[in-house]
């Protein structure tokens, strides 16, 4: 398998990973903080020390702007969001705009512009992997994408 790694540079953080890999970005010191063992041998998420906090999943999605042809407009991607996102995670998102770059398959880096999306949800949502899932296959078709980056991390949320 080619394991060629993604640089994706937004907002002046880079994150390298491999394609076919979600990006592992979990500090030791969270992960123990959020995780602890139950009787019965699974992991139970928690936030321990943390005061009226709830455990939350952070999944990061990294679209890039560029596509045959020309780019993907302002409008059309808040069109997207609007009609794909939006109806799966009613209760609210982030979304950052950047620049980020990537290597591709000749070795030339590509520079472009990337939409950052944030979404916090409960780890009992059983059908927010795919949703997520379904939001990168509905990306991809509708703007001639190759990938859309993905990164899953733990958190402990207060409102």
């Amino acid at each position: 398998m080619r394991r060629a790694a993604i640089t994706a540079a937004l907002l002046g953080l880079a994150i390298t990973a491999a394609p076919a890999a979600r990006a592992q970005l979990v500090e030791p010191d969270l992960q123990a903080r959020i995780a602890a063992p139950v009787a019965n041998g699974h992991e139970r998420l928690h936030c321990r020390g943390l005061s009226d906090a709830e455990a939350f999943v952070r999944t990061e999605l990294f679209f890039g702007l560029s596509r045959p042809g020309g780019v993907v407009a302002e409008q059309d991607f808040k069109g997207f969001v609007d009609a794909y996102v939006t109806p799966r995670f009613p209760d609210g998102l982030t979304l950052l705009s950047g620049v980020g770059q990537f290597r591709d398959a000749s070795g030339t880096t590509i520079v472009e512009g990337s939409k950052l999306l944030i979404l916090l949800y409960p780890r009992s949502d059983r059908d927010a992997d795919s949703k997520i899932e379904q939001i990168r296959t509905d990306y991809k078709r509708a703007f001639q994408q190759q990938s859309v980056l993905r990164s899953d991390d733990a958190s402990c949320v207060s409102f």
